[in-house]
């Protein structure tokens, strides 16, 4: 094509002031191994999710079809006398509430998902659940085809029944029947709309956040592959969703406006402009929609340098589309959107499209409009008198919107055809001889529902133990003793009983209680998704809050305050047990160790008596000052009055469990300012719910035994699980987190 427009001005010495960006789709799955025939990857889908799924999108082929009663009802039974057919019908009473296929269907693939993540996150490879939405859209779309052919044979076996035994209503039927094959590509539109809706509404619901917690914030662009609406089209040129979403171009070899020959005429234009340096680099370049406003801006009055060279560049462009005789068929394919519900399926869109700016394609337009008799032409012909009346202005407007949409039709169908070719490398497998071969070759990758898992072995591989601590609890029951009241309703009430309930929701098991304190373990078997560590901790941040609102009621009512120190240890083992009669008596090093951690000691609790801030836990290294050398005290003093110590293992096994995104802030402690090292992320507690973690890095500080005057920073570390809603809010803004980021819901791209 010929670019007259560069002939007569330099516009590549303007096009300088621009900057666009390129982008090439792609989906990699390192690390997989090859399947039995050592090309594909072989992938097992859950067998009862399969079948629903099959039931699911046959169902919405029906209703969208609209041949529902069609393809289910029983042509015999319809014939029977009414009064046989109640006979043999069973009461309503005794029938069995119908289940809802499509809110089964949802669930069904959203625990699907999140389970996929789990096991991810169990063997370290993200690439599975890359793995899994591919070979879930692969089965979805093939699925999506076999099932209209599956509902399609159903209506024409029941079609010839009808045609035979009542001939009068097989007639009605087949007209139905034929509009149904005529609406084969609109029907199966329809249907893959829906599938995306619901997978859209499961990454903003659910998995979306399940990821974030298990990855960390940063997704694989590659996800954004599978929010396409083009991915259920067979080769993504679908006149209807073009024209609802992104512009109607032409399908056929002699049409102007092909996809291929536009392609070709702006990746020409962007190389002319000497913005790409090749054909790649500008289909690269098309790839990315937010191009189309750095090129030629909005329309708006800019009078910088930037704003000129993108005047001249929209002139460029114009006179480019118009020089093609493609601008008339751009601005007829957008003045047809509006003619589709009228006159579509009776007149093709790409011959209504022509029929707007071609007067022999009207004529036969008309004709078989006239054939029809119900549909007016009158529409048409307002349409084609818009078309061929548009002025200068009107025609900028086209093209600013036109190279917008292209960008973005572009950008979809280099996504389907990444999707595509990665299809390619993953084998749906069906046959049962060749799963056991790929099985026992440890080459097959099975996805299944939770309740088709194979019963994991009883055996704990870890625990984790929490002891939460009363502080000053025999001065406590002395005091409410003295007032006439009952410790141990008291204890009940405001500790024990709060902390029995919550057990179930974070699986933990009460160890035993000990006086003035509570001993709860959470333990992890062999086979199951690891989150010990992460769940304790928000066990024990819910239990801190717990004890602060009873705290808050019991000030109201005159009581006094109830303050804990929670420890948590971590041990890479199974407990062992003693038997004492009928029960088990715990044997662990962690049970020890959360005794220490939840500890606090008088010197250090006298010390700190008003202190003011965010943390609740200090460690302290003694130096015994009486020495001139400064011999150092082997004791190591903690200070933990509503707070959380974890023990390093502890923090280490959480590191492990969910991703955690680090920051640095500058606050006031107890000596001063000091830059504090914090670490955040998110847990899920159950299929949609997840909580913040927020955990505080400090150094033991070395202090005069006498005093506690600050000497120096050790390089002992030890972890706080901070309680703190502005703390939180500090850090996330540190982190550059809109608070809830990650349970933000994903929207389709457009």
């Amino acid at each position: 094509m010929a670019f007259p427009f560069f002939e007569r001005s330099d516009l590549s010495e303007q096009a300088r002031l621009l900057k666009l960006e390129s982008y090439r789709p792609t989906i990699a799955l390192p690390g997989l191994l090859p399947g039995v025939d050592n090309v594909r990857h072989d992938v097992m889908l859950s067998p009862r999710f399969c079948e629903l799924a099959r039931t699911h999108i046959s169902r919405l082929v029906e209703r969208h079809g609209n041949v529902e009663d069609v393809a289910r009802e029983d042509p015999i039974a319809t014939t029977l006398a009414p009064a046989f057919a109640r006979a043999i019908t069973p009461p309503r009473a005794e029938a069995a509430k119908p289940l809802d296929i499509s809110a089964e269907f949802k669930r069904q693939l959203g625990d699907l998902q999140t389970n996929a993540l789990k096991m991810a996150r169990a063997r370290k490879m993200p690439v599975l659940d890359l793995l899994l939405r591919l070979a879930l859209s692969k089965f979805l779309r093939n699925e999506l085809l076999a099932q209209y052919n599956n509902v399609l044979e159903r209506c024409r076996a029941k079609l010839r029944v009808y045609e035979l035994s009542r001939p009068g209503k097989g007639l009605t039927m087949r007209e139905r029947f034929q509009m149904f094959q005529i609406q084969k590509r609109t029907v199966c539109r329809r249907v893959g709309q829906d599938l995306s809706t619901t997978q859209a509404e499961l990454e903003a619901e659910r998995v979306a956040s399940m990821r974030r917690s298990l990855f960390g914030e940063q997704d694989d662009p590659a996800y954004k592959l599978f929010l396409n609406r083009l991915i259920y089209t067979e080769d993504g040129q679908d006149d209807m969703m073009n024209a609802e979403f992104y512009v109607m171009l032409g399908n056929f070899t002699r049409d102007l406006d092909r996809f291929d020959v536009l392609q070709h005429v702006l990746s020409e234009f962007l190389i002319r402009l000497g913005l790409a340096a090749d054909v790649e680099e500008a289909e690269g370049m098309l790839n990315v929609p937010a191009n189309a406003a750095e090129l030629i801006g909005e329309q708006r009055q800019d009078e910088s340098a930037k704003g000129r060279a993108q005047r001249a560049i929209l002139t460029a462009l114009l006179e480019t589309l118009e020089e093609g005789e493609l601008l008339e068929h751009i601005i007829a394919a957008y003045e047809s959107v509006a003619l589709l519900p009228d006159y579509c399926p009776t007149i093709n869109p790409q011959q209504l499209k022509n029929a707007l700016i071609s007067r022999t394609e009207r004529k036969k337009v008309e004709m078989l409009l006239e054939s029809h008799g119900k549909l007016s032409p009158e529409k048409l012909y307002q349409a084609a008198r818009r078309v061929a009346g548009y002025g200068r202005i009107d025609h900028e407007k086209f093209a600013i919107r036109f190279l917008r949409d292209f960008l973005h039709f572009h950008r979809d169908r280099a996504r389907l055809a990444a999707v595509n070719s990665a299809f390619d490398l993953v084998h749906l497998v069906a046959n049962e001889k060749m799963r056991e071969l790929s099985r026992i070759n440890n080459t097959l990758y099975e996805f299944l529902l939770p309740e088709e898992q194979k019963p994991a072995e009883e055996r704990v591989t870890a625990h984790v133990v929490l002891k939460a601590d009363v502080r000053d609890s025999t001065e406590l029951t002395r005091s409410l003793q003295e007032r006439g009241l009952n410790p141990a309703s008291y204890f009940s009430l405001n500790f024990y009983e709060p902390v029995n309930k919550l057990l179930p929701k974070y699986n933990a098991t009460k160890v035993f209680i000990e006086g003035d304190a509570v001993i709860l373990a959470t333990f992890e078997r062999e086979g199951e998704t690891q989150f010990g560590v992460a769940r304790t901790s928000m066990l024990a941040a819910e239990i801190i809050e717990i004890v602060r609102a009873y705290n808050k009621r019991s000030a109201e009512a005159g009581l006094p305050a109830l303050e804990l120190g929670i420890g948590i240890c971590f041990q890479d083992a199974a407990p062992m047990y003693l038997m004492d009669g009928e029960n088990r008596i715990m044997i662990s090093r962690a049970l020890n160790e959360s005794d220490r951690l939840s500890s606090c000691s008088k010197r250090t609790r006298k010390f700190l008596a008003d202190r003011n801030g965010f943390f609740n836990v200090f460690r302290f290294q003694t130096v015994d000052d009486e020495d001139a050398g400064g011999i150092f005290d082997d004791i190591a003093l903690s200070y933990n009055v509503g707070g959380i110590h974890l023990d390093e293992s502890a923090f280490h096994k959480l590191q492990q469990e969910v991703a955690l995104s680090s920051c640095v802030l500058q606050l006031v402690t107890l000596f001063g300012s000091e830059s504090v090292k914090f670490y955040r992320g998110v847990v899920p507690i159950a299929d949609g719910l997840f909580r913040r973690i927020l955990v505080r890095e400090a150094s033991t500080a070395q202090v005069q035994a006498r005093d506690f005057t600050f000497k120096r920073w050790t390089d002992r570390r030890y972890y706080e699980v901070c309680v703190s809603a502005e703390l939180e809010s500090m850090v996330e803004k540190k982190l550059g987190l809109a608070q809830g980021s990650e349970l933000a819901a994903s929207r389709m791209n457009r």
